[in-house]
């Protein structure tokens, strides 16, 4: 069986753990965290496909690391974080739900009234570090739409199984889902 899979992402090459999920399947953990090199490398990527925007979008939390490298990279943008839960600093509090491939349990996904005016009448980019069924994407779309701005695109360094054949996203390249030996799903 294979427990890796090989990727090379802008430019940097990478060894990707695999993990079993339910259903028998396999996916690749791919983890910013802690990895400046892909980061940085991803970002400036991302930054080149990018459309104009004013405010860059994500949720809490893998691709926080790449969203604030983007927002440095272009100038210092403003970037919002939909927080996993309310927290007592955040007013008047919208709230989503989202059931993610990779969390056992549904998530919440919010934003308060400071990031309500922050994405108001702007051109918002999405960006997240793995797209796979795309519901937290539905998930983000819902609360930048609920807060008046304006999503001018949706991108994500990797786009996993089906997701790589969505039209309506950029990404950096694809990544396979896989069988219980470890061998990629065509």
């Amino acid at each position: 069986m294979k427990n890796t899979y090989e990727i090379e992402i802008a430019g940097v090459k990478r060894s990707l753990p695999l993990f079993p999920i339910e259903g028998g399947m396999n996916i690749a953990a791919f983890i910013l965290f802690g990895d400046v090199e892909i980061t940085v490398a991803a970002a400036k990527a991302l930054l080149e496909k990018a459309p104009a925007h004013d405010v860059i979008f994500t949720a809490e939390c893998k691709s926080l690391p790449l969203v604030y490298e983007m927002a440095r990279q272009s100038g210092g943008k403003n970037y919002v974080v939909a927080r996993k839960g309310p927290k007592v600093y955040m007013r008047n509090v919208m709230i989503t739900t989202v059931r993610s491939i990779t969390t056992e349990h549904d998530q919440t996904l919010c934003i308060g009234e400071d990031d309500v005016n922050a994405l108001r009448d702007k051109r918002v980019l999405i960006v997240d570090d793995v797209i796979s069924t795309g519901e937290s994407l539905v998930a983000m779309e819902s609360l930048v739409k609920k807060a008046g701005g304006r999503i001018v695109g949706k991108m994500a360094v990797l786009a996993e199984g089906d997701a790589a054949d969505r039209e309506d996203i950029s990404v950096l390249a694809p990544l396979p889902l896989f069988d219980k030996d470890g061998e990629p799903i065509k």
